[in-house]
């Protein structure tokens, strides 16, 4: 471009969207938080020139199919007639909400957390953890999480997978809690503080959202939880995950090297003892019910079922995977949502009438 005394000058481009929010993202968010900057994904490809790399991860978890199904997933009451009880769906937003509350306080990046927080459970079985116990009896080895990170991966896309940055994936990962309690990891602790807070803000929300479930099915009434835990975490609900919250922002650390996203010593114990609880009083007696366990024996007959003769999985399951059989047959009995489970063992193993 010529000046006003012809010499020729240079024009710096503008930076693009992405670029002003990592540039955002390097100033303001905590030491140890997450940058998008210069993420990996298994498979390079062109950044955006709108969203960071962890804005469309999170954009492609949300266009999922997979993500979609979850609203028709049981979070712990099987096809509940009521129009408030949790799916698998407002689970996840919780989980979601609460984590990204957490990773605000805390400086750290909200759009992995929102990544990671939306994507944790799209492995998930049909009728809950139920139906993951009933397909892990089927096909030894199945872990929700593991599976989570196999629809992202291998699965979505028609096989091509959602390609999603590794931090995301780590999360998906090592989002589980043991039976252990809340600071304990079934499979690790994540790579990064926004995975741990997700693995935290999990058990926040479904010991408090179960424990609301099972009031309005009946199974409890406030006067049966001990008062002790009402005593240290709230009477109400909101009370109880605010100082839940709260208190995980007031013990972490996100400045100095390791860092760590924890609970005081007194809150775990009482969050710990809401679980065991509700183990006690709701897990377990629910599992232990007829229904679910016609609904864990749907689950082993349609893998039974499947498996026998792996050709009558639906199309898209044959020709995109490699896997052998019973992983293929596993992927498609996890892909199910309850009320096609339902339908499909109805029109598989159910008699019809017809006529002569």
């Amino acid at each position: 471009m010529m000046g006003e005394n012809g010499a020729g000058a240079s024009v710096m481009a503008s930076p693009s969207v992405r670029e002003v929010l990592e540039e955002r993202e390097r100033v303001w968010l905590a030491p140890l938080a997450a940058r998008s900057h210069g993420v990996l994904r298994p498979e390079a490809e062109p950044e955006s020139e709108l969203r960071t790399a962890f804005q469309r991860d999170r954009d492609r978890v949300t266009h999922a199919k997979s993500f979609r199904r979850l609203m028709h997933k049981t979070q712990v009451f099987i096809a509940p007639a009521g129009d408030h009880y949790r799916t698998r769906l407002t689970h996840t937003l919780e989980v979601t909400q609460i984590a990204r509350t957490i990773g605000r306080a805390l400086r750290l990046n909200e759009d992995l957390i929102e990544a990671i927080g939306l994507a944790h459970d799209l492995g998930h079985t049909p009728f809950g953890h139920a139906g993951e116990t009933a397909l892990a009896e089927a096909f030894p080895g199945f872990r929700h999480n593991e599976q989570s990170l196999r629809v992202v991966d291998t699965l979505e896309r028609d096989g091509r997978g959602l390609n999603l940055t590794h931090p995301v994936r780590d999360g998906i990962l090592h989002h589980s809690k043991s039976r252990a309690g809340m600071a304990h990891a079934a499979s690790g602790f994540a790579g990064t503080l926004e995975g741990e807070v997700v693995r935290v803000s999990d058990g926040i929300a479904y010991i408090n959202h179960d424990l609301d479930d099972a009031i309005r099915a009946g199974l409890l009434t406030m006067d049966d939880v001990p008062a002790e835990i009402l005593q240290t975490l709230g009477a109400r609900h909101a009370a109880r995950v605010n100082a839940l919250v709260a208190d995980v922002v007031a013990q972490s650390e996100t400045s100095t090297s390791p860092g760590r996203i924890a609970f005081s010593p007194e809150i775990l114990a009482a969050a710990d003892s809401l679980r065991e609880f509700l183990f006690q009083r709701v897990y377990t007696p629910l599992n232990e019910e007829a229904n679910t366990r016609r609904a864990q024996h749907i689950v082993r007959a349609l893998y039974a079922h499947f498996v026998e003769d792996p050709a009558r999985l639906p199309a898209e399951y044959l020709p995109r995977s490699t896997a052998e059989a019973p992983r293929r047959v596993a992927d498609f009995v996890a892909s199910m949502t309850d009320r096609y489970a339902i339908e499909l063992y109805e029109q598989i193993f159910v008699p019809r009438h017809w006529s002569v």
